[in-house]
């Protein structure tokens, strides 16, 4: 069966080599989506050992995830429902990741800073957090001009709560990505 990868638009390798992703990490994404277009390759970058988080409010979304999954034998693949803007209703344990992506979830998100706030919760001291976003206005598709993220924002954010700047870059023609490096 053919899956719409989503990568025409966010290139899952770039963020791989962002991340600095290795066989063995524990990750999340957070707010995987439908189809699952960091979940499944970091599966098989992460190899055996390693853990995958998809995590989603949408429990369909979960089901479809776990279905495919288990299609691929991707067995280091975990499904997990949470709401991200409550801190602490991720059931993933705390100080356990390596990495954690959000991807298009911010824009989606009323409590930004609840999501950066759980995704903190859920990192390791010296892990690293992908954001990644929106951030080509005015056009026909994609979300809402008022619900863009403002990046300089997240930076400030992410100054005050732990978290060392790394990086920003281009990820395809329309968004933008952030990494950084938690410090605590």
């Amino acid at each position: 069966m053919a899956y719409h990868t989503g990568n025409e638009m966010v290139d899952p390798y770039l963020l791989f080599e962002r991340a600095q992703l290795r066989p063995g990490m524990h990750v999340a994404d957070l707010g995987c989506g439908r189809t699952g277009h960091v979940v499944f390759p970091a599966a098989v970058v992460l190899g055996e050992r390693g853990i995958v988080y998809a995590v989603d409010i949408l429990k369909d979304v979960l089901e479809i995830i776990q279905k495919r999954a288990n299609t691929n034998r991707l067995y280091n693949i975990h499904t997990v429902w949470a709401n991200l803007e409550h801190v602490g209703a991720t059931a993933i344990p705390e100080k356990s990741l390596d990495v954690a992506f959000l991807v298009n979830t911010l824009v989606q998100a009323d409590n930004r800073h609840g999501v950066l706030e759980e995704a903190k919760r859920l990192l390791k001291d010296k892990a690293r957090l992908v954001i990644v976003d929106w951030a080509r206005k005015g056009l026909k598709f994609g979300p809402q001009d008022e619900r863009f993220v403002d990046f300089e924002n997240i930076k400030k954010w992410a100054n005050m709560h732990g978290f060392a700047f790394q990086e920003e870059f281009d990820v395809g023609r329309f968004h933008k990505g952030l990494v950084f490096f938690k410090q605590e």
